[in-house]
């Protein structure tokens, strides 16, 4: 009797347990997504060198704190230096020119006035010819005059007229050169800009010899040392912004038909199980990570087979979180979304990274 008893309580007990298993997952655990495919990441910056040379001064080491616009690197900057200094004189002497042929044209201008004075009297005394001419003509016919005079206002009227004539060839070389001096100057002037503009570029590449802090952060993978050859554009160390993190979790495209910016994520670390997290889902990646792939698959040569497909879901952890100063890039996660805040929109309608926090501020 009692043995029938107890079956019946551990058969009742059994009942109620799976109905209440049921309805917790009926009411709560159908609408949980979790993931272990999930790591800790952050906006790492890749710290490198615009110019290329020499390491003079090295100011960190690796896993050293440092401030935006803290000096952490400097190169050699004497090629550099020397560099400005000629560009400056290059300006120096561009200046000078155009300085120079200013006065030229200043000289010009006065040239020409004197030859348009020269084309005046030459005008004046041809004026003065011409009639003397004209009477001594008419006179000669009449024999009033003799000949000899009348040959000498002749004399005295092409004279007149040759010195005209020379004068406003004089006056049309002046202005010709008025126009080359002109010339002269845009030259001088397209000179200086480009001077000028090797001078900022040389200015830049000094600047560029300090390499200072993009932002907050903690130096890591520090590959360079002092005295050191580097290349421009080769990476010397990485910055990583601590305390700011996020999460990045590989979801299945089948867990994905709920969730949506903005809901809230618990998020266990792998190094600190006793610590739960709140963080809340930021954007998802605008492709599955297949497609971001090194050699993404081509589902077009006959050799295709269905693979469930992860999206990133890149979740946002508040700085002021009781880990905070503690989480690491790269560290293991466990995350689990409660759906049921859901919305009639699709999963991924304009929530790519950034766009949604984007479009909202």
């Amino acid at each position: 009797m009692m043995r029938k008893l107890l079956l019946s309580i551990g058969l009742g007990a059994s009942v109620l347990a799976a109905g209440a298993g049921g309805w917790y997952w009926w009411t709560h655990g159908r609408f949980v997504e979790t993931t272990d495919n999930a790591y800790v990441e952050s906006d790492i910056s890749a710290i490198s060198p615009k110019i290329a040379g020499y390491i003079h001064r090295l100011n960190v080491a690796d896993n050293q704190q440092v401030r935006a616009g803290d000096v952490l690197v400097v190169i050699d900057d004497r090629d550099f230096a020397a560099r400005v200094d000629e560009a400056r004189a290059a300006v120096a002497g561009s200046q000078a020119a155009i300085a120079s042929t200013d006065r030229k044209i200043e000289l010009q201008a006065a040239l020409i006035d004197q030859a348009s004075a020269t084309v005046e009297s030459a005008e004046a005394e041809r004026a003065r010819a011409q009639p003397e001419y004209d009477r001594y003509k008419k006179m000669v016919a009449t024999n009033i005059v003799g000949k000899s005079d009348f040959d000498r206002t002749a004399a005295d009227l092409r004279k007149a007229e040759a010195e005209l004539t020379r004068a406003k060839a004089e006056l049309t070389a002046q202005r010709g050169q008025l126009i080359v001096l002109q010339a002269e100057r845009e030259e001088a002037l397209a000179k200086l800009a480009q001077d000028q503009a090797a001078l900022a570029v040389a200015e830049i590449d000094l600047d560029n010899t300090i390499i200072r802090a993009p932002v907050d952060g903690v130096v890591g993978n520090k590959a360079v040392e002092l005295g050191q050859y580097v290349r421009a554009g080769s990476q010397i160390m990485a910055l990583v912004p601590l305390p700011s993190v996020h999460v990045v979790a590989n979801f299945k495209e089948t867990q994905l038909e709920r969730m949506r910016p903005g809901q809230r994520v618990e998020i266990s670390v792998d190094a600190y199980p006793d610590v739960t997290l709140q963080g809340s889902i930021e954007s998802f990646a605008p492709a599955s990570g297949a497609v971001f792939s090194l050699l993404p698959p081509e589902n077009a040569t006959g050799n295709f087979t269905k693979i469930v497909q992860r999206v990133p879901v890149r979740i946002a952890v508040p700085n002021d979180n009781p880990l905070a100063g503690l989480l690491r890039p790269g560290l293991s996660v466990e995350v689990r979304i409660d759906t049921r805040a859901a919305s009639d929109e699709p999963a991924l309608a304009g929530a790519v990274f950034g766009v949604a926090q984007a479009a909202q501020k």
